[in-house]
């Protein structure tokens, strides 16, 4: 199926750009309340499933045994831009597992936040793997892992028993198989599953109301939401989008965006969830395509709606600060 065209980027009268992609709506009985393009071809999620990938350490008891903060159980969820307080809090939950930057598996990048990351480089520093934007979550897994007892080392391959309960968590909240053939490696070196938009959407509704899920995960995920709500700075960060929903709408929506195009939320008051994919893997267009979902499902204040509108329709200005064209949701997505 060629997918619609989702979003346009104009340049004065004209369309200069275009991005198409699917778009899944499903209620916590797995029913499609929105369908658009291609919903059933097999995505990466990536990082837009960290929050399940975080049940374990929350359903086995290892977030209690290691005494993690709501906001260190946020940063497990969390693709973090690397500012100091994330970097700390990553720091910090190792260090209540008695183990150090040394342990993780995520290899190293430079942070996010291009201001702390010149600050960085002005102070004659260098990236270490806690300002890894997934530094959390793998600091998560250091934590799941000495709790249980089990050595940490190669944690991130398949077969490492922390990667076969994330795996099992995957599999019991999405309803698909995660084997082999779907397996790929994510950028911070743990597998990544490819899986349907609709059964994406569908986890996030469970996700979103515990329904369906076991005791222990539909209490996690409800921890989970509320560290959440509580730390929205602490799952992406300064002026990211993500974190400026939660800050706007708090528990009403749970927000994660995934790399290349991906884009899942829990909106738990409706008892739905949602799973995009832009199918050019631009950033650019999965945010306004997920801010026209929010403004279509959700009763918006006008704070809440001026925040939606600003991403599902987003001003392009020059240099200048000239007003040249906008970044906007257009056909099944406009209005």
């Amino acid at each position: 199926m060629n997918n619609p065209v989702l979003v346009e980027v104009t340049r004065g009268a004209l369309v200069e750009s275009r991005h198409r992609g699917a778009v899944a709506v499903v209620d916590t009985e797995g029913t499609a309340v929105l369908t658009i393009g291609d919903v059933d071809e097999p995505v990466f999620p990536r990082s837009a499933v960290k929050a399940i990938q975080a049940l374990p350490l929350v359903a086995s008891g290892a977030a209690d045994a290691m005494g993690l903060t709501d906001a260190e159980l946020a940063l497990a969820c969390a693709s973090h831009s690397g500012e100091p307080a994330h970097v700390e809090t990553a720091a910090a939950m190792l260090a209540k597992a008695g183990r150090d930057v040394g342990t993780l598996e995520c290899g190293c990048h430079w942070p996010l936040d291009q201001k702390v990351a010149r600050a960085l480089a002005e102070a004659g520093g260098q990236p270490s793997a806690l300002h890894n934007n997934c530094s959390g979550k793998h600091a998560g897994f250091v934590c799941l892992a000495c709790a249980s007892k089990v050595d940490p080392a190669g944690y991130v391959g398949p077969d490492h028993p922390v990667m076969e309960e994330v795996r099992a968590a995957l599999e019991e909240v999405t309803g698909a198989t995660h084997t082999a053939d779907r397996r790929g490696t994510d950028g911070c070196a743990i597998p990544t599953y490819a899986v349907p938009l609709t059964a994406l959407a569908y986890g996030f509704a469970k996700l979103g109301t515990g329904m369906h899920l076991s005791d222990a995960y539909a209490a996690a995920a409800a921890r989970i939401r509320k560290a959440v709500a509580a730390n929205p700075f602490m799952v992406a960060g300064t002026g990211r989008f993500d974190t400026r929903v939660m800050e706007c709408l708090g528990p009403r929506v749970f927000l994660k965006t995934g790399a290349e195009g991906v884009y899942c939320a829990a909106f738990p008051e409706l008892g739905l969830g949602a799973a995009l994919k832009c199918d050019d893997g631009a950033t650019r267009a999965a945010e306004a395509m997920m801010a026209a979902i929010i403004r279509r499902f959700l009763d918006l204040d006008d704070k809440e709606r001026t925040l939606a509108d600003s991403v599902a329709a987003a001003a392009i200005k020059n240099w200048n600060g000239t007003l040249v064209g906008e970044i906007r949701a257009v056909g099944p997505l406009s209005g």
